[in-house]
């Protein structure tokens, strides 16, 4: 049955943020341009129109916004009270080219419509809350000014939350996409299985799940051991025991994953996109590798290995990580301003687990 939507209230506010620096030395915005207003449009859609309104030129990577089908978890969304569950892609990126950003001019709008109902978990019926809440990082304006606090932390682009009743069963969260499971053949390697992937890629896999698996173990004995070393503190940030648990807890979660045998991991090579990787959330244990995986070394920073530790935190039945930010450089400042963030950050554990270059 089709949801009906009864009632919605629509809320604007000042974009609330953007972006770490791409230099230390890059002047700041600390007032943000964009302005953000969304509506709802009915059967778990929404409108969303994002405005420029500065007399300066916004450069924006446009997965950071909401410019139609999801590629991150740009949005909070609440049924009831409770959490919704973010079912779209988990992506690993590498640093954005030129034709990732969105360019928004002075006074400039996107308009834009999103059926949130494809990548939350949305089919009940009930009141929801939805708010934007979307890190930018590497987003400026045209003066070479980066939008981000004084301290170099991402700011966010945020909008005052939106309610909608919802009643009956909205579009089902995976339409659309290329679902977890596709792909034709396969070949176990190490105990994992493997989907459209070449002889070549499945060595390459192969070498990748070894050595993905030495980085859980030693990470995990690190922490097993209360070691509160420069490793710890450059990728999580200031010690607390109540963090250091929780790190905790996230290896030996994310070890007793990998090192999983009888197929249950599956590495699918069905990807040609330019990023690393991604996974559904919600779909254990299902690893898509794309273009810059293949490229990347088996080990060190950005490896091969690294990736399927960032892929692995992903899901919620292990750590249930996000993409707060990417990089070495975004992810030892995130540990700096933020370490409940870095604890929430996969690639934060992805560089600790890689730990390059090596620190005690």
């Amino acid at each position: 049955m089709k949801a009906t939507l009864v009632r919605a209230l629509a809320g604007t506010t000042l974009l609330a943020g953007a972006i770490a620096a791409a230099t230390a030395a890059a002047p700041i915005t600390r007032n943000n341009p964009l302005r953000v207003s969304m509506y709802a449009t009915g059967n778990g859609g929404i409108e969303v129109v994002l405005t420029n309104t500065s007399n300066k030129i916004a450069r924006v990577p446009k997965y950071q916004l909401p410019l139609g089908e999801l590629q991150a978890k740009l949005f909070n969304v609440n049924r009831d009270g409770a959490q919704v569950a973010y079912e779209g892609p988990m992506i690993k990126r590498g640093l954005p080219s030129a034709s990732d950003f969105a360019i928004l001019r002075p006074g400039q709008s996107y308009r834009s419509v999103i059926q949130l109902a494809d990548s939350y978990d949305m089919r009940k019926s009930g009141t929801y809350t939805i708010n934007l809440a979307s890190s930018m990082q590497f987003a400026s304006m045209s003066d070479g000014s980066m939008l981000k606090t004084t301290r170099g932390a991402p700011l966010t682009l945020g909008s005052a939350p939106l309610r909608m009743y919802a009643t009956g069963k909205l579009p089902n969260p995976t339409k659309g996409k290329g679902k977890p499971g596709g792909g034709t053949g396969g070949t176990s390697i190490n105990g994992v299985a493997t989907v459209g992937c070449s002889a070549t890629q499945i060595t390459g896999i192969g070498s990748a799940i070894n050595a993905a698996r030495s980085y859980t173990e030693n990470a995990k004995g690190y922490l097993a051991g209360n070691n509160q070393g420069p490793r710890y503190t450059t990728w999580f940030g200031a010690y607390t025991s109540s963090r250091y648990n929780t790190a905790n807890q996230h290896f030996a979660s994310i070890d007793s994953a990998m090192d999983q045998t009888g197929d249950k991991v599956k590495i699918n090579c069905g990807c040609n996109q330019s990023y690393y990787a991604y996974v559904y959330p919600t779909k254990p244990y299902e690893i898509f590798v794309c273009r810059a995986f293949w490229s990347a070394s088996t080990t060190g920073t950005d490896s091969k290995a690294g990736t399927l530790v960032h892929e692995m935190s992903h899901f919620n039945v292990v750590a249930g990580t996000d993409d707060v930010v990417y990089g070495q450089a975004g992810a030892k400042n995130l540990a700096i301003t933020d370490p409940n963030g870095a604890l929430n950050n996969a690639d934060s554990h992805e560089y600790f687990a890689e730990n390059t270059p090596s620190q005690n």
